[in-house]
């Protein structure tokens, strides 16, 4: 059969028939058997993490392509590290971006997912933080972070063979924490949607401390502004507060 016919009959096949959805409590992966190339996706609820590194062609054409990529590496090393120490599954690497998938459906796996994203900023941005002198010494890097929290279809697309395939995520919460993060700029690298502030712990919520004359005191880390999304004016949030990385 010609190659056109191969992909019509294909195309056909998944068009006309039915898709088949499971309801799964854990984060999939490229090597889960429930997942083919048939119409078959895995649903899941999460909060969803998405970074982005802001001006990564701007980088790419300052330094020799060593630099570049020892830039990414670091990066990219920081986010995969907190994220897995805080129960994070990383997904989806796309060069300067990154999604990240706190499965669960509670206050406190969503608020883990926040808590992640200002170890992120710590570790990324803060004077504190030796990652930052390093990568200083070449560029310092802008990034912005979004999260929202909703059901997210996985699916796996392409063909058979190892380079042929890959994952894609379908749902609000995916987008959302997209447009959120674009939003974002110096010293706010954290936003979140109003389902995720909604639902936080007073933990990553509040800053408390004690005023010069001893009293009890706190903060809402959080300050409100809108975006659109979907052709509806929303409000979301975001903050400069990090979280310290001990």
């Amino acid at each position: 059969m010609s190659l056109k016919g191969k992909i019509e009959n294909k195309i056909a096949e998944i068009i006309d028939n039915n898709f088949d959805i499971t309801d799964v409590t854990t984060v999939p992966n490229i090597d889960d058997s429930r997942l083919t190339f048939g119409n078959t996706g895995l649903r899941f609820e999460a909060t969803v993490l998405y970074i982005d590194m802001r001006e990564s062609t701007r980088l790419l054409n300052k330094h020799n392509r060593a630099t570049t990529a020892k830039l990414h590496m670091a990066y990219f090393h920081t986010i995969v590290s907190i994220a897995n120490s805080l129960g994070g599954c990383v997904r989806s690497f796309n060069g300067d971006g990154m999604l990240v998938f706190f499965q669960g459906t509670t206050k406190d796996s969503l608020s883990k997912a926040v808590k992640s994203a200002m170890k992120m900023v710590y570790m990324l941005n803060s004077d504190e933080s030796k990652v930052k002198k390093k990568l200083e010494k070449y560029s310092a890097l802008n990034f912005g972070i979004g999260l929202d929290d909703g059901k997210i279809l996985c699916t796996k697309a392409g063909k058979q063979g190892s380079n042929n395939r890959d994952l894609v995520w379908l749902g609000n919460a995916v987008n959302k924490s997209v447009k959120i993060g674009d939003k974002l700029a110096e010293p706010y690298h954290i936003g979140i949607s109003s389902y995720v502030y909604s639902n936080l712990t007073d933990e990553v919520k509040f800053h408390k401390y004690k005023d010069s004359y001893g009293n009890a005191r706190e903060v809402n880390m959080w300050k409100q502004g809108q975006h659109t999304y979907n052709g509806v004016v929303e409000n979301y949030y975001y903050t400069n507060y990090y979280w310290t990385v001990e």
